[in-house]
């Protein structure tokens, strides 16, 4: 087999393949050109869009091609792939803004040279098309009932869907055979719920072109525990630090199960497989593979700067806290005068957003998982008590204290 597509098994991206037997045959006769596509229905990506662009990078790495297709056209309709419902629909002006933001965010990671890793946008050649041409030149390839068969079309017949939507499939379909015919694009990479999609485009290129390409789509990511990967409290893992901070961004990866910590390592970093593979093996404190987990990740999507500063400000929080660097962690600025007067750590709870309501807070004292900082040592000592306040006493010489909601969050409260 192909190395790179080795590479890709091996570290657990690849699910279904249109040829592998083919595909592999023409990678190692040289350079392909894949593309992946993402719509830009939001302004940041989560991580859960990056996977496909971790195998981006190996392949690009491998010496083949890459495109990122920016589905600026797509997105007017919405892919219904994975979805319940319809998406809302967007403004075109949004979708350009959101376009922009999500390139930037994908230039820092792949980094696009225009040579070996390139954007284009479909908006380009789909925004002007002709409806009636388009469908007696590409609709009339497509087969209702092959569509139906699909899984993503199967599930969304059950709640309703929408025309416009149907129209979907025949738009990334249509869009492959552009790649093709511009760039000699012969991949298509995504994930599970692209299957369908995928194998549309390169049945519509084999009809018009003659042509054989190629399609591998990638497991949807599940933790051990059979949740979406990604999904914290606060919702998904943003890579914009304005919706996920590099330190909750961090500490999602250092909270990781051990059993997620080797599959995690060989997709989201760029670790020699050797390396991945000693880090986990039996015997070793996975909380350092954890760290290096989440350090390896964070400075890919934020920089090693800000892994670093994340690293300092974990360090900080569970080691006891209020020493150290602090300035990644969580904060929140409260006036000193209250904790003069004494601070209810239900109130205090809440004012940190360590409890999104009293009641919450409550619950969490009542259950033991209320922790307040001591400034001798650092050390963290439970609150049990609902009437507990929090005095200027508990502060340390800058007029700090951490608190922390139950094993893994944590909040430096500043004093002003």
């Amino acid at each position: 087999m192909n190395s790179a597509l080795e590479n890709l098994k091996t570290r657990g991206f690849f699910s279904q393949c249109t040829n592998e037997e083919e595909l592999s045959r023409l990678m190692s006769e040289g350079p392909v050109t894949f593309y992946e596509g993402t719509d830009p229905t939001g302004g940041s990506l989560h991580i859960g869009h990056m996977v496909p662009y971790f195998a981006f990078r190996h392949l690009r790495d491998a010496g083949h091609k890459g495109i990122a297709l920016l589905g600026g056209g797509t997105a007017r309709i919405g892919d219904p792939s994975g979805k319940s419902e319809m998406r809302k629909m967007l403004s075109y002006e949004q979708l350009d803004a959101n376009t922009e933001s999500i390139r930037a965010q994908l230039d820092r990671f792949v980094r696009f040279d225009d040579a070996s890793a390139w954007t284009v946008n479909n908006k380009d050649w789909l925004a002007e098309l002709n409806y009636i041409d388009f469908l007696r030149d590409i609709g009339r390839h497509f087969s209702v009932n092959r569509m139906l068969s699909f899984e993503a079309y199967k599930i969304r017949m059950e709640t309703g869907l929408s025309f416009i939507e149907f129209n979907y499939q025949l738009l990334q379909s249509y869009d492959f055979l552009e790649l093709y015919r511009r760039h000699g694009c012969r991949l298509q990479i995504g994930g599970d719920d692209q299957w369908g999609n995928i194998v549309a485009g390169v049945e519509l290129i084999r009809r018009i072109e003659g042509a054989e390409v190629f399609g591998i789509t990638f497991p949807l990511i599940t933790t051990a525990d059979g949740k979406k990967m990604g999904k914290t409290e606060k919702g998904a893992l943003f890579l914009d630090p304005a919706l996920t901070s590099p330190y909750d961004f961090f500490q999602y990866w250092r909270n990781v199960q051990d059993a997620d910590i080797r599959r995690f390592l060989l997709m989201f970093t760029f670790l020699s497989i050797e390396e991945c593979e000693t880090l986990t093996a039996p015997g070793r404190n996975p909380n350092e593979a954890k760290e290096r987990l989440a350090w390896e990740v964070t400075a890919l999507i934020h920089s090693k700067a800000e892994a670093d500063k994340a690293l300092a400000g974990a360090k900080a929080a569970f080691g006891g806290g209020v020493s150290g660097d602090k300035s990644a962690m969580p904060h929140a600025k409260l006036p000193r005068a209250a904790f003069e007067a004494g601070y209810n750590i239900v109130d205090l709870l809440c004012d940190a957003a360590l409890a999104p309501s009293k009641s919450e807070a409550r619950r969490l004292v009542q259950q033991g998982g209320a922790f307040v900082s001591v400034p001798e040592g650092g050390e963290l000592a439970a609150i049990g008590d609902l009437a507990a306040v929090i005095g200027a006493d508990r502060l340390n010489a800058e007029g700090e204290l951490i608190l922390r909601a139950g094993k893994k969050r944590y909040c430096l409260v500043i004093t002003k």
